[in-house]
């Protein structure tokens, strides 16, 4: 049995959520998100919760049923909380920079690289060396952060790269003489 799933999702003040059959629909500050729920799992808007319940016994349903409720409480935060990731820049001459609707990497290459702010994410630098995601969506704000980090992941000699905040990098010992 789902211990996540067991657990009704609260709806906050200010965040209006509807369900339409098979589709959760959560209005807030932070923008709108829907979640289309599986054919496995049954939702329903009571009381000022969204309770999830599995349609069967088999295992597909319980492991949708758990799913679903951490989707549909994800999207409910979302709207109400919003989700932020940072990223650190270590280098020497790498660095970060807003300009326009892109994002200006300078990370050792022979030219910068532009990466496309895309709709439904902010990204924001406080520091050269710092770069802010933020966003209502935990999926995109983790798929935005993931492919800039993408761009020079950190290496395990020099520390040299884009990391996540808090992310240690295993260090190793170079090739001795």
């Amino acid at each position: 049995m789902s211990r996540v799933g067991k657990k009704p999702v609260p709806v906050p003040t200010g965040v209006t959520a509807k369900v339409d059959g098979q589709v959760v629909s959560v209005k807030g500050a932070k923008g709108e998100l829907a979640f289309s729920v599986p054919e496995d799992v049954s939702v329903a808007f009571e009381g000022g919760q969204i309770k999830v319940d599995p349609r069967g016994e088999s295992k597909r349903a319980r492991a949708m049923w758990g799913m679903s409720r951490a989707m549909i409480n994800n999207i409910v935060v979302g709207v109400s909380k919003g989700y932020e990731r940072k990223l650190e820049i270590t280098g020497v001459g790498y660095k970060a920079a807003i300009a326009g609707k892109n994002l200006q990497l300078s990370l050792g290459f022979s030219h910068d690289v532009n990466y496309p702010v895309p709709t439904g994410v902010t990204i924001t630098t406080p520091k050269p060396t710092e770069i802010l995601v933020v966003g209502a969506d935990k999926r995109q704000v983790g798929q935005v952060a993931a492919e800039i980090r993408a761009y020079r992941g950190p290496e395990p000699y020099k520390g040299k790269g884009v990391k996540y905040e808090g992310e240690y990098i295993f260090r190793k010992e170079g090739k001795k003489k």
